[in-house]
């Protein structure tokens, strides 16, 4: 069910960002210059406009759906809870840590590792 409401959330996001760069620019950025007063009025909503805000509304509405399904879904889980290997406390209060020679590669002889020189 998550990944349909994602799926629609994304074709969703790119359908609104496909609408928003189709739009003819009015001038204006950000409502400056715009003129205004009285004597002005609004038209009525282009096509694209509305188009615009239907998408915008069911983006907000699939995303406020992800985060209840999400919220849902970690309820009673905590993500502590998924670690498996985690050190565990000793009977005189120490942690059981695991030593570090599992961490590293294993050397091909006993010297040194060195890094390569920039001359070769």
């Amino acid at each position: 069910m998550e990944n349909v409401i994602l799926v629609v959330h994304l074709i969703l996001a790119l359908s609104l960002i496909g609408i928003v760069l189709l739009q003819r620019s009015e001038g204006g950025g950000l409502g400056i210059g715009g003129g205004g007063g009285a004597a002005t009025g609004r038209t009525a909503m282009s096509p694209m406009a509305r188009i615009t805000w239907v998408l915008a509304v069911a983006f907000i509405a699939t995303s406020i759906t992800l985060t209840i399904v999400a919220a849902q879904n970690s309820s009673g889980s905590s993500v502590l809870d998924r670690i498996v290997d985690a050190p565990t406390p000793t009977d005189d209060g120490s942690l059981d840590v695991p030593s570090g020679d599992s961490l590293l590669p294993p050397a091909n002889s006993d010297a040194p590792l060195t890094p390569p020189r920039a001359d070769e």
